[in-house]
Order: C-alpha cells, then sequence, then structure tokens
C-alpha cells in the first residue's frame, strides 16, 4: 500500500514513518511544513529507501494538498500534522487554530474529493486515519480513566484545537461517508523528541547542569506510552481498525511530573555522572504552575487490546533509561535542534 504520512518529520511521525520503511513493504510518502518541531534528521536512517519520499508542504494549503493526492496515489492517510505544544498554545493560540483545525478541514477536503475519484476497491479500502490526544477530554480526578464515549471537555487552547479537528473528521465520515478511523493517546516519550517537553527538557538540562524546573507541586499525572509503542499501533490500526471507529491508545504507565523528573535525575547521576554538577536532583526547582495545568490524564485502553490485540511493550522505567542514553548517544541530534528556533526558554506563561 501506499501510506502519506502528514507530520512525518515529527517525533511520533518519524517513528511511524521508521516503523512502516523498516518493518513492511509499504511505500511512504511523507508531508510536513518543516516548522521548527519537524527534523529530517529524524528520518534520515530512511531517508534513502526506495519507498520513502518527502515533500515540503502546509496541510493548510489545499490545492496543493489535491496535488500532492493526485501525484502519489495513497491508500491511508496518516494525519499526524499539529502544533503540539501546551505551553506554545497558552502563549500564540492562533497558530494551534491555523493548523490543527483549518489545516485538518483542508486536508479533509482534498482526501474526500480524491476518495471521491477512486475505483470501488480502491475506494472501499482507504482510510483517513487522524491521531489526537487523550487531552480533548480535560481532567480526571485521582480515579478513572478516559474511555472512547469520555465527553470531551478540553482545557487548553491546544487541546481545544485538537477537539475540533476530532469533530470535523468525525463529521466528514458521518455526512460524506469518508472513510476514516481516530486514535486518541497518552503522552509520548523517547528518542528523536522535540526538546521541549518535559522528559527531553529535564534530560538535557540535567546534562547541562542548569535549573530543572517543575511546575507547580509536580503532583500532575501523566500516562507514559513509547514513542514506538504507538507507532506500532497507529500501523495496526491502519490495518485492522473499523471504519469508523476510534480508539484508545495508552501505555498504563502513570507517574507524577515530579517522579518523572527525580528517575531521570537519578539515571543521568548513574549513566552520566559530573562531579561538577553533582546530584541532579539539586538543580530541581519548582515554578508557578502552566495556567489551567490539567491534573491528571489516565487512558483506558481496553477496546484495542480487546478488538486488535495491542498492548505496550514498554515498562516505563525500562523505556525512560533506553530514552536517556539516546539523549547521551546523539547529543549532536538535540544540540542542533537547541542551536535553532528553541533554546530551552519558558514557555506558557500566558502573558
Amino acid at each position: 500500500m501506499k501510506y502519506l504520512v502528514t507530520g512525518g518529520a515529527g517525533f511520533i511521525g518519524s517513528a511511524v514513518v521508521r516503523r512502516l520503511i523498516n518493518n513492511t513493504p509499504h511505500a511512504v510518502v511523507v508531508v510536513d511544513k518543516l516548522t521548527y518541531a519537524g527534523n529530517l534528521e529524524s528520518l534520515a536512517p530512511v531517508s534513502d529507501h526506495p519507498n520513502y519520499a518527502f515533500v515540503q508542504a502546509d496541510i493548510v494549503d489545499t490545492a496543493m494538498m489535491r496535488r500532492i493526492f493526485a501525484a502519489h496515489q495513497p491508500d491511508v492517510v496518516l494525519h499526524l500534522a499539529a502544533e503540539s505544544h501546551v505551553d506554545r498554545s497558552i502563549d500564540g493560540p492562533g497558530d494551534f487554530i491555523q493548523t490543527n483545525l483549518v489545516g485538518t478541514f483542508s486536508l479533509l477536503q482534498a482526501a474526500l474529493e480524491y476518495w471521491r475519484g477512486l475505483p470501488e476497491a480502491r475506494k472501499a479500502a482507504f482510510r483517513f486515519q487522524h491521531i489526537s490526544t487523550d487531552e480533548v477530554f480535560g481532567s480526571l480526578g485521582a480515579d478513572g480513566f478516559f474511555r472512547e464515549d469520555t465527553p470531551y471537555q478540553p482545557n487548553s487552547p491546544y487541546s481545544a484545537s485538537k477537539a475540533g479537528s476530532d469533530h470535523l473528521v468525525r463529521a466528514w465520515h458521518h455526512t460524506y461517508g469518508l472513510p476514516v478511523v481516530m486514535t486518541n493517546c497518552s503522552n509520548n516519550y523517547g528518542p528523536y523528541h522535540f526538546p521541549e517537553k518535559l522528559i527531553p527538557l529535564t534530560i538535557i538540562n540535567g546534562l547541562q547542569g542548569r535549573q530543572i524546573s517543575v511546575y507547580g507541586t509536580g503532583m500532575n499525572v501523566r500516562d507514559w506510552l513509547h514513542v514506538d509503542d504507538h507507532a506500532e499501533a497507529l500501523l495496526l490500526v491502519s490495518e485492522r481498525g473499523g471504519n469508523g471507529e476510534n480508539y484508545n491508545i495508552g501505555g498504563h504507565n502513570e507517574y507524577t511530573n515530579i517522579e518523572v523528573v527525580r528517575l531521570i535525575c537519578d539515571l543521568l547521576d548513574e549513566l552520566a555522572p559530573n562531579a561538577a554538577i553533582g546530584k541532579r536532583q539539586n538543580l530541581i526547582a519548582f515554578v508557578a504552575d502552566r495556567p489551567g495545568h490539567d491534573a491528571r490524564y489516565a487512558i483506558d485502553a481496553a477496546k484495542i487490546g480487546r478488538d486488535l490485540n495491542w498492548k505496550p511493550r514498554y515498562d516505563f522505567k525500562d523505556g525512560l533509561r533506553e530514552t536517556v542514553q539516546w539523549y547521551l548517544d546523539n547529543k549532536t541530534w538535540w544540540e542542533r535542534v537547541q542551536s535553532g528556533v528553541y533554546r530551552g526558554e519558558r514557555l506558557g506563561l500566558g502573558v
């Protein structure tokens, strides 16, 4: 088959593309605008493969999306292109509305026109797969889990824009018959993660002996999903997911933010001891909380386990050790990222 992967140079998208090229016979065309978080180096391991193609384009450009569909004739669309960082959405929500809402609308329109022109057999097999987040469901208390039927209650500009894109995809399925499948995932981590997010930022600040900032009390809880587990689940959904269905994908790894930070500090002390820096936990500083910071996310992934026989492979502590080691082994990658648009500054103050 031919896969069209939007946002394929991003963190999750590049993991999906590497898995497609390395583990399947399918062809892949990556569409990415190459904003600050898009990095072709994340695709370097597969960029010379004959089944790989890349087009730099903005999903908001409907005419360009139509040309890409016509030229590459995909059987499956994996739509991962999105602005994705909550803190950035607080500082500049406009980009999130443009990419996540207008961009998804543009892509849906191009996909619908393309799908309607396919021969019947290919038309029946076509899927538009939309990848979203558990943040659209809002915040949980101490108990309970997000399920596929949990009501939406987004609390940040980012999650609101993703909730809107989810609703657009559902509407294009019910109104126009476009074959779609949707997934909502918990927090991802792993290699090639852009350094503004909690885990890579903590690793890099710890390596450099800089302050490791923790929002509020550090007691906000997240369910951590290794990006390779997520990529595996997404491809399984693309192959076997039901038309019009949605699936929650979670790692079954709930930790508070301060627990995650302390685990990373201990791993850095073990794997990269530095007498001049000392114990990394001494670098931790509690700072003013993010505006509207959701207390807890946790995914009920029973449906994808029951229907598609998927479960995560990674235990969080093992995956975190592997991730810290990857950043130690790939200093050149993250140093080049930090030399560009993002240098570790505090985002999301809402000023």
